[in-house]
Formats: structure tokens, C-alpha cells, sequence
């Protein structure tokens, strides 16, 4: 390839893989290079109106973290939130040109399926045998649960309830100094 430059790259469409969505949604299309600070001022700003009951937030490749962070801050924010998530793949092709055009060599097209993933924030309550679906506050139960546990075992390895109690292990030494006995 290093005889080939990369000149243009195109995004094939990709349906949204939600039905049902008004028309006048807000979509949220995070890139790469956005800014989480004007995504979501804009974004926030938008779901404390009462007209507003849905967003929808997209990102593909790079900015699928992005898209994920921003997802998590407006939850954060505005509780109360339901969600449907879908993870998806969405197709690019990057056309690669000679370097050299004298040298008879054809320009390539190069067809890559990349992940991308949609996420459906909603005040009202969306249908709970969706797949991807979350509750409003589920991932708090959710860590509530395992700070519980952890809590627990935590309290049972102070008694000494471990394993190894009641021995020095394997080679119980008659000095802490190695060589010595």
C-alpha cells in the first residue's frame, strides 16, 4: 500500500434500527471530533423542554465511546431516563489512488464493515422486552447490589475466614531473612 494513497472515503447509509420514531427526533450524531461539552449542553438543553421526549444518540467507529459517554452524562443528569440500545455495523469504502499514475497501477476500493451503535434515551416508557432495553435507574440497582457484595466479602476476610489461616504456607521459615534458619 505504499504506493496508493487514501483520496476519498465514503459512508454507505445505514437505516436507523428503530421503528416508530417521531419525525422531528433530535438526533444526536457523534463524531470522532465532537466535543462533549457542546453535545451535551445542546443535548440537555433540548430534553429539560416538556415537548421533548426522545433523543437518539449515533456514533460509529472512533466515536462509539464518545457516543456511550454522552449517553451516560445525560442519565446522570436527567433521571429518570429509559433506554434501548442496538450495536450495529456499518459499512464504509475508502477508494486508494496510485501515488504514481505513470506506474499502470488501478485505483483500489476497499469495502470495511465498522461498529456503530444507536442509543434511544426517552422520558416515557419504551417497551421492556426490547432487546438492549434499560430501566430508569437499573444500573444504579445494579451497583448498589455489587457494593453490597463486595461489603460482605470484605467483612469476611477481616474475621479470617480466608484461606490460609492458622499457617505460614508451604516453607514456614524459622527468620524472616532468606538462607537462615
Amino acid at each position: 500500500m505504499e504506493n496508493y494513497k487514501k483520496t476519498k472515503i465514503v459512508e454507505k447509509p445505514c437505516p436507523l434500527p428503530f421503528t416508530d420514531l417521531p419525525p422531528d427526533i433530535i438526533e444526536m450524531k457523534v463524531k470522532d471530533g465532537s466535543k462533549i461539552r457542546n453535545l451535551m449542553g445542546y443535548a440537555i438543553g433540548k430534553m429539560e423542554l416538556d415537548s421533548v421526549r426522545q433523543i437518539l444518540f449515533t456514533g460509529s467507529g472512533k466515536a462509539v465511546s464518545k457516543t456511550i459517554t454522552c449517553v451516560e452524562i445525560m442519565k446522570r443528569r436527567l433521571k429518570e431516563l429509559h433506554q434501548i440500545t442496538k450495536v450495529l455495523f456499518k459499512q464504509i469504502e475508502e477508494i486508494w489512488e496510485p501515488i504514481v499514475p505513470e506506474a499502470g497501477l488501478d485505483a483500489l476500493t476497499v469495502k470495511r464493515n465498522i461498529p456503530a451503535i444507536c442509543v434511544l434515551l426517552s422520558k416515557d416508557a419504551l417497551d421492556p422486552q426490547e432487546p438492549g432495553y434499560q430501566a430508569p435507574g437499573s444500573f444504579d440497582a445494579f451497583w448498589i447490589e455489587t457494593l453490597k457484595a463486595e461489603s460482605q466479602a470484605q467483612m469476611k476476610r477481616k474475621q479470617g475466614g480466608g484461606r490460609g489461616t492458622g499457617s505460614m504456607g508451604k516453607h514456614p521459615r524459622a527468620s524472616g531473612v532468606p538462607g537462615e534458619s
